[in-house]
């Protein structure tokens, strides 16, 4: 049996906790590795290796610093498939999705490869007599990110590229489902020049992300996953005076307006709502047609379609989706097309007897579709996370504005429409961090930045960019006097000062 181990000062740490976490293949159901569940004590050794680190790195010029992020965006690409390979055995996302989620993690690290720009502060010269003012921003000092399951690669790197490349020092404690590729990623920062200790990887599970929560040294928290436990992480980081972002769950909602190119529309639908078997927070889950015939016409299109989709193992080139990740994921997806059933709505493809021939024991579950989801269903305000696509049947655009506008959850959302006022109007107004116009996953390019609102996302910053410098960072502004002799001798220490 393979253990995967911590990664913790440069190298790989042997646990001493005793508890492991087991580490299937989701395409056969079999168990291929065993995990290292951390222990406090063992969180703290990493965060000791951290501190140990951060005032040489912190100190290193951020060119230095840049170099280190160039070389290991070189390394990622030179390892490119060994690292798809890896994701996809322990994920079951097929291989072209696995280097997706690489890619679009080292498009954050190409924005950090410019840091030195990022980070110039602000000056102003002659704010009053003799007075300079100028800020500069500073990174915190050891820092975390705790990250889920689905996306193993890219969402590390939205963290610990832009947290190290300021000049923090790093935890990851990356999902257990799916752990060997944060590993790897550490081992190639420190090939790619990082000194030891910059970043650490500790695997767990509530143990050590309530280690990471509560430890004194860690200044800030990153967080991916369920909106529950992001609220929680939030709380709880907070009353630990940490800084926290925390981004939740999802039911992003895609509006078919009655002049979209249907033929465009089922395509990016397809992709947005059964790529990577459902599991992306940024899914497209719900479709909602404006008007009766729009409606009719996207389901009978959508009833062609689905049967041309190819779910196999995650080595098929020609799979467009592969297996969920667990036997347990599957079975919560199963329950909530059940609860729909249940609720009323009409299940025009089940999903749920999918299985592939040779791979019986695998995580498989084929698409499915209803219609006629109505917004009091508990399978509609909740997030299914897996292939799963409803359709919420608007009578008017207004009508159809309003869906996303009111749910919980307020991540992503996209409007499909030949018409570009009513495209402004719907981004102007609806409530909704992402918007896609025509895109139906509107992930923003690296130096923007990833965010949604409501139970979509607690703290103040988004992921990456510029937001993710600020938040990495603190600000520190001088003010600086360098009086002439008529001044030195004014009589004002007892006054407030002033510019003037």
């Amino acid at each position: 049996m393979r253990d995967i181990r911590h990664f913790i000062d440069g190298a790989a740490f042997e646990g001493a906790s005793g508890r492991f976490g087991d580490v299937f293949n989701p395409n056969t159901g079999e168990v291929q590795a065993r995990v290292q569940l951390a222990t406090p004590s063992e969180l703290d050794r990493a965060v000791q290796s951290a501190q140990a680190a951060f005032e040489g790195w912190s100190s290193t010029n951020p060119q230095r610093r840049a170099r280190v992020m160039f070389e290991f965006k070189r390394l990622v690409e030179a390892n490119m498939n060994e690292l798809a390979e890896m994701l996809s055995s322990e994920h079951g996302k097929v291989i072209a999705d696995s280097k997706g989620d690489i890619q679009r993690g080292l498009e954050v690290i190409e924005f950090a490869c410019g840091i030195p720009h990022a980070l110039k502060g602000e000056y102003t010269l002659g704010a009053g007599p003799g007075i300079d003012v100028y800020s500069s921003r500073q990174a915190l000092g050891v820092v975390a990110g705790i990250t889920p399951f689905n996306f193993p690669a890219m969402i590390p790197m939205w963290m610990f590229g832009v947290a190290i490349a300021v000049g923090n020092t790093f935890i990851l404690k990356p999902s257990e489902r799916d752990p060997s590729v944060p590993v790897r990623l550490g081992e190639l920062m420190m090939e790619a020049g990082a000194p030891k200790g910059v970043l650490n990887v500790v695997h767990g599970d509530k143990t050590a992300v309530d280690a990471i929560l509560a430890h004194p040294d860690i200044h800030a928290v990153s967080f991916v996953g369920s909106s529950d436990i992001a609220h929680y992480v939030y709380q709880t980081g907070a009353q630990h005076g940490k800084r926290v972002q925390a981004m939740g769950g999802a039911k992003n909602h895609g509006i078919v307006m009655p002049d979209a190119d249907l033929d465009q529309v089922i395509k990016d639908l397809s992709g947005a709502a059964y790529g990577s078997a459902g599991e992306r927070c940024m899914a497209l889950p719900v479709v909602v047609p404006v008007g009766k015939k729009t409606a009719d016409e996207l389901r009978e299109r959508l009833v062609a379609e689905i049967p041309t989709l190819r779910v196999g193992v995650s080595t098929d080139d020609q799979a467009h989706y592969g297996p969920v990740i667990s036997a347990q994921h599957r079975d919560r997806v199963a329950g909530w097309i059940s609860k729909g059933v249940e609720e009323g709505a009409e299940l025009v493809v089940d999903g749920r007897d999918f299985s592939l021939q040779g791979h019986e024991k695998g995580y498989f579950i084929g698409p499915s579709l209803f219609d006629h989801v109505t917004t009091d269903m508990s399978s509609y305000q909740e997030e299914i996370f897996g292939p799963v696509l409803q359709i919420v049947r608007a009578a008017s655009f207004e009508e159809a504005l309003s869906l996303p506008s009111k749910h919980q959850y307020g991540n992503g959302v996209a409007i499909f429409t030949q018409n570009g006022r009513a495209a402004r109007d719907f981004a102007a107004r609806v409530n909704v961090g992402m918007v896609g116009i025509n895109v139906p996953i509107p992930v923003p390019v690296a130096y923007h930045s990833f965010g949604g609102w409501k139970r979509s996302g607690f703290g103040d910053t988004n992921q990456y960019g510029m937001e993710g410098v600020k938040f990495w960072t603190k600000t520190k502004t001088v003010t600086a006097r360098w009086p002439d002799s008529a001044l030195e001798h004014e009589d004002s220490s007892f006054i407030i000062p002033t510019m003037s």
